[in-house]
């Protein structure tokens, strides 16, 4: 019998994680059913899935109408319906992150509200509450990689908080994400404080790249690069990660225990129906690296997923790519600029939508106490 080829993923130094949460997934028995047969290791939420598994079923209205009875925000009620989710589901993965490696996986993240993406105070602040409320070692905090963003997961990691970095698409943010980490992790052994225990990921979403750029290379006649830039960033950033987890001065820190924090390849179901479903899954199959993906393009790889380590192949044609953007005056950092400020947008509508919805759930739940 054939090895399923999600599991088989794992054999190849890559963790896949299901960016998809809900009551269902849970109760039906499903995400456990993904653990023991895909290898699925962990789990990621945000704003837009949360605001599906609320808005879209009744799982979630007994819970409403009973915190209705306190004196709690539309938010605060939402934050305790999910935290109420993620830690069910950090107790599901509980066997994966105390695994031989303990640690290297078994995480669930859960975000801090996106209206919170352009204040720094705000998010540490968030970032604690949630930590403290969740109370399980196997989660991560998700903070966006905003410029606001950056102070606040140096300050969370020196806390001893795990951190999944959130919207996070240019190479520069990225070498400024990592240096956020490490800087993190030396401030917390100037302080005496223990590294080993605490993990972060650094989520760098792809395929939002290609369907914002493809349509400029279309205009410059560069028609073959199209469906190639987000692969090759991703190349590049994974050679930013060897070189600055390799340094000297993580060296340091990894003597005390700490670990390197892992990329993550985000959004990377195909926008484009002329591409393969699989495509940004089997392009970036590598070491220490982690792949979250939703239920259809887990299904699609177990189906007809082609399974190699090729992250580090054509490293050559990464870097040309990047160059011939350049040279046709494709500003790249301003389109990863701009995709973080649309990322950010396209979180808060759904989380807006969801503290409406769940304002309505409250009125007819007092409605119906009264009548």
């Amino acid at each position: 019998m054939e090895k399923n080829k999600v599991k088989s993923i794992h054999d190849l130094g890559q963790s896949i994680w299901l960016d998809f949460i809900d009551r269902q997934i849970m109760d039906s028995g499903e995400l456990q059913r993904l653990i023991d047969e895909d290898g699925v290791r962990g789990v990621t939420s945000n704003p837009a899935i949360f605001a599906k598994a609320i808005s879209s079923s009744s799982d979630y209205d007994a819970d409403i109408k009973e915190l209705s009875q306190e004196d709690l925000s539309n938010e605060e009620v939402f934050y305790r319906l999910a935290i109420s989710d993620i830690q069910r589901a950090a107790d599901l993965f509980k066997p994966v992150y105390e695994e031989e490696v303990r640690g290297a996986d078994g995480y669930i993240s859960l975000e801090v509200s996106p209206l919170l993406a352009r204040d720094t105070e705000g998010t540490i602040r968030q970032a604690r509450e949630l930590w403290k409320a969740v109370d399980r070692e196997n989660v991560m905090i998700k903070i966006p990689a905003t410029a606001e963003g950056l102070p606040a997961i140096r300050q969370c990691i020196s806390e001893g908080i795990n951190i999944n970095i959130t919207l996070l698409f240019g190479l520069e943010r990225y070498e400024a994400v990592a240096e956020a980490y490490i800087a993190g992790l030396e401030d917390r052994v100037k302080a005496n404080q223990p590294i080993s225990h605490i993990a972060s990921v650094a989520s760098f979403f792809l395929s939002r790249i290609d369907v914002l750029i493809d349509p400029i290379l279309k205009e410059k006649g560069l028609e073959q690069l199209q469906g190639e830039v987000a692969i090759a960033s991703a190349k590049k950033a994974y050679e930013i990660y060897k070189r600055v987890f390799g340094s000297e001065r993580f060296k340091k820190l990894e003597a005390k225990g700490a670990k390197p924090q892992r990329l993550l390849w985000a959004s990377t179901s195909s926008k484009n129906p002329s591409f393969r479903d699989t495509k940004y899954v089997e392009a970036l199959i590598g070491p220490n690296t982690v792949n979250t993906i939703p239920m259809d393009t887990l299904e699609a790889f177990r189906d007809h997923g082609q399974l190699a380590s090729r992250l580090e192949e054509n490293l050559d044609k990464a870097t040309d790519t990047l160059a011939q953007l350049k040279k046709a005056g494709i500003d790249l950092d301003a389109i990863t600029q701009k995709l973080e400020d649309e990322g950010i947008e396209k979180f808060n509508d759904p989380y807006n939508k969801l503290l409406d919805a769940i304002a309505q759930q409250k009125k007819k739940a007092l409605a119906s106490e009264k009548s």
